[in-house]
């Protein structure tokens, strides 16, 4: 890289190493780092360290700025309320390149839980590298300088017009977009409120959850007729007396929510839950065996959920948390879940650094298809187009800490009793 800059470095305590790693890198490229802090690993504020940053950006001390926090996100929202400062949360090259050149960022923000330290470098640099000089784009961010300002109406009078470039890249996406959905627009119909209630497990695994809030989750359930509640293990006695004589049944996890015990423990804990009433288990799967491919370690600690599963007529959902896991990983632990002998493979625990994405419940739906597997979409379905999206996706579970909003989303869809 030719060109050296003075660049603003700050990150929280989540994302303190992977700082150190990009002053490091920067420096080695011979540019001029501040490092706004923090400094270790003890828990600290990131709106503080995002306002440092941006401060120095703004103030033209420093061209650039770099601040990392466990999801990017929080940062670039803090950051952004620095008058003259413009973030962006990049998660991969196209995104850095895309926020310099479309829209000028001088701020760029990264998620430690969501990018490696190799990509990091990666982005850092494709961002410094890449700058804004189309016309349109510059115009386009003079607009958002606008809005900051307040100088900037609503009304489109007065906008600029699209050029005839824009014009044809939009009618050529309707095009193809027309062409992939068979020459229209496909609206699935709605379901029936059963169908929608018979697809969720009704959930409530907070760690501050009451017995007052199971006593809550289970009327609920019993109301509405959810598939089952799924709770954690210290209430599944109390949930099975609750749901004695409904049909909603009552899973326990397994194991939760980091996967890192050992085989025997998560088959004692699911034997546990199963006499205390259980009748499903989802265990979180060796997410640090699965992704150093110690595949016999991974089938090891499946089984034994399945064994103990087997043994007392419960359904064993094996968690992979995809959003820890690249396309390779989720695919082999859908198939070590197969080989295992688990009935279902689910998305994430909902304490990961994402949930589930129609992507991935494609790809696991595609992957154990072979075996007639389920798949059950948890973490971030919030709405009923969530659970629209995710069935049609091939998603044959929904976990939801929002059932009842969901069904009566569903109803004002258009969904009715049959």
């Amino acid at each position: 890289m030719s060109q050296i800059f003075r660049i603003a470095l700050g990150a929280d305590h989540g994302g303190f190493d992977l700082k150190q790693q990009v002053e490091d890198h920067l420096s080695s490229r011979g540019h001029v780092v501040r490092d706004c802090g923090t400094h270790g690993t003890d828990a600290v504020d990131y709106p503080k360290f995002a306002l440092a940053v941006a401060s120095l950006v703004a103030s033209g001390e420093c061209q650039f700025g770099v601040m990392v926090d466990g999801s990017g996100i929080g940062s670039a929202m803090a950051a952004n309320k620095v008058p003259g400062v413009l973030a962006a949360a990049c998660y991969n090259e196209v995104l850095a390149r895309n926020s310099r050149e479309h829209n000028d960022a001088n701020v760029l923000t990264l998620g430690s839980g969501q990018t490696t330290a190799d990509a990091a470098m990666g982005i850092v640099d494709v961002f410094l590298s890449t700058s804004c000089t189309a016309d349109r784009h510059r115009a386009r961010v003079q607009m958002i300088r606008e809005i900051e300002r307040g100088r900037m109406s609503t009304s489109s009078q007065g906008g600029p017009a699209l050029s005839a470039e824009d014009v044809n890249r939009i009618a050529e996406r309707v095009r193809q977009l027309l062409h992939e959905q068979g020459g229209g627009v496909r609206t699935a119909p709605p379901m029936s409120l059963e169908r929608v209630a018979s697809l969720i497990d009704h959930t409530l695994l907070k760690p501050e959850a009451t017995v007052a809030d199971i006593q809550r989750l289970c009327d609920e359930a019993r109301r509405h007729r959810f598939f089952s509640v799924c709770v954690n293990p210290s209430y599944v006695r109390q949930a099975a007396s609750l749901l004695r004589g409904a049909s909603a049944k009552v899973c326990c996890v397994v194991g939760f929510p980091l996967g890192a015990q050992a085989p025997e423990s998560k088959a004692l804990e699911a034997r546990r839950a199963i006499r205390d009433g259980a009748r499903e288990i989802d265990m979180v799967v060796n997410i640090g065996a699965l992704k150093g491919r110690e595949d016999a370690v991974v089938l090891k600690d499946i089984r034994s959920v399945v064994e103990a599963c087997k043994d007392g007529r419960a359904i064993c959902k094996v968690i992979l948390e995809t959003a820890l896991l690249n396309d390779e990983e989720k695919v082999r632990g859908c198939e070590l879940s197969m080989k295992a002998g688990a009935e279902y493979v689910k998305t994430s625990t909902g304490f990961g650094p994402g949930g589930a994405t129609v992507a991935d419940v494609v790809l696991m739906s595609r992957t154990v298809a072979a075996k007639k597997l389920g798949v059950k979409a948890a973490g971030g379905i919030r709405s009923y187009a969530d659970l629209v999206k995710m069935v049609e996706a091939g998603a044959t579970r929904v976990g939801s800490s929002s059932s009842v909003k969901i069904l009566e989303e569903a109803q004002a869809a258009g969904a009715t009793s049959k």
